[in-house]
């Protein structure tokens, strides 16, 4: 029987020179909670013998998604804590009334609002505290608009939410801004084929994120529905598409996960080998294998596996790039800043500031805290190396995930690190220090 981790309330990692070895990826976050929600929708067949979902990662945030879906009717039966067979709805959740507890996690909320909006049912919606910081007004306006009947209970633009019957309106349109949160163009996208009819989703503004949205168009084909677009600007769905569940499906590594084992990668000469993603992903994120490589890392990449290394003696080269695309894995760039030669300067990443914290300041606070002179902005970071790292820093975690992996590969320096509250982590990667501590030296 599996046991999930038992954390300290900090965690001291000793100073390390070395990281070399293979580490198997858990599922993706992103392609695990779409791939419920979307198995859940397919339409009843088969004598409803359900998709059967591979390679689930089991974290905080699948939890809160298996844990919704299972309050509004769907059947899961559950074989291993990985794999998952999903009884689909037909698109019409069997509990009518509800409420709903979905933690921090936004795949979970943004998708769910837009679900459960189109519903003829009574939905309450809340998460922490920091859920309720997490903008979510853009997406209930363009849902509105399609005739939704949706109200904040505390302050407007923000969880919790109150979702009431839906009553369609006859628009063939829907706007949605792009620059806040792909989350919300996803969200959106994967509901259009409840209405039944032929629908185009115009988007505002500049579309940040824009593979996350791919792997939301990607995983809609893999369930019978092709959504067509014009260069990121609209979006069409064809009036009488269907989910289909395809019986079986894997996911992927999360490739956002495997940013800190590449890293180690470089940091600790390597080679250090990833599984579970590689050129074949579906993930954006796989690109921070081409970001590390213009810092001078050797990158080697087979259909779903990636490697990193550095030779001896060679320093890591400070870049200046637009991290727009793949804003999460961004965070591991600016660890990786305290190793480079130069100033790093990380760009178009406003979308930091509304996840899990604000990280642009929390990258900053804690960066600082390492010796590095830093500069940040709305939407930029840069970062300027000490000449030694101080040693023995404690980590303020802002019970964000990213947060404690990123700075994980600080001992790679030469020094100690104290990590506050480690079980963050639990939100994607319940194993991480685990593994981390397999490769490094």
């Amino acid at each position: 029987m599996s046991h999930a981790p038992i954390f300290p309330a900090e965690i001291t990692l000793p100073a390390a020179s070395h990281a070399g070895g293979e580490v198997t990826l858990p599922g993706s976050k992103s392609i695990s909670n779409r791939t419920l929600l979307l198995a859940a929708l397919c339409g009843v067949q088969n004598n409803n013998v359900g998709t059967t979902v591979h390679n689930l990662l089991k974290s905080d945030d699948t939890d809160v998604m298996l844990a919704a879906l299972a309050t509004l009717g769907i059947k899961i039966d559950e074989s291993d804590q990985h794999t998952h067979i999903v009884h689909g709805c037909g698109g019409e959740f069997p509990v009518k009334r509800a409420e709903l507890f979905l933690g921090n996690a936004g795949t979970a909320f943004r998708p769910l609002t837009a679900a459960l909006a189109l519903q003829q049912g009574h939905y309450q919606l809340d998460g922490v505290p920091r859920m309720r910081e997490r903008p979510i007004g853009d997406l209930v306006t363009s849902l509105i608009e399609l005739g939704a009947a949706i109200s904040y209970t505390q302050n407007g633009g923000y969880p919790p939410l109150q979702i009431m019957p839906f009553r369609a309106t006859a628009t063939s349109r829907v706007s949605v801004r792009g620059d806040v949160s792909s989350q919300f163009l996803s969200a959106l996208l994967m509901v259009l084929p409840l209405l039944g009819r032929d629908m185009t989703v115009e988007v505002i503004g500049e579309l940040i994120s824009k593979p996350y949205v791919d792997i939301t168009l990607n995983l809609m084909a893999q369930f019978g529905v092709d959504i067509k677009h014009n260069n990121w600007h609209s979006f069409w769905v064809a009036g009488g598409s269907k989910y289909q569940s395809p019986e079986n499906i894997y996911v992927e590594g999360d490739a956002s996960s495997a940013s800190y084992f590449l890293a180690a990668g470089a940091l600790g000469g390597g080679p250090v080998r990833v599984r579970g993603v590689g050129r074949e992903s579906i993930q954006g994120d796989v690109k921070f294998a081409d970001a590390i490589a213009a810092m001078g890392t050797q990158i080697k990449m087979g259909e779903d596996w990636i490697e990193a290394s550095l030779p001896k003696g060679q320093k890591l080269r400070a870049i200046d790039a637009d991290f727009n695309h793949i804003p999460d894995a961004a965070m591991t760039i600016g660890v990786m800043a305290l190793f480079a030669d130069g100033v790093t300067t990380i760009r178009n990443i406003a979308s930091w500031r509304v996840k899990e914290t604000d990280r642009i300041t929390a990258m900053a606070t804690e960066l600082r805290k390492l010796g590095a002179s830093v500069d940040d902005g709305p939407d930029y970071i840069r970062i300027t190396p000490p000449a030694k790292l101080t040693a023995n820093a404690v980590i303020h975690t802002y019970d964000d995930h990213r947060m404690a992996m990123c700075f994980s590969l600080v001992p790679l320096a030469g020094v100690p690190v104290v990590i506050n509250d480690p079980k963050c982590v639990a939100k994607t990667f319940p194993d991480f220090f685990n593994q981390l501590q397999k490769i490094v030296s």
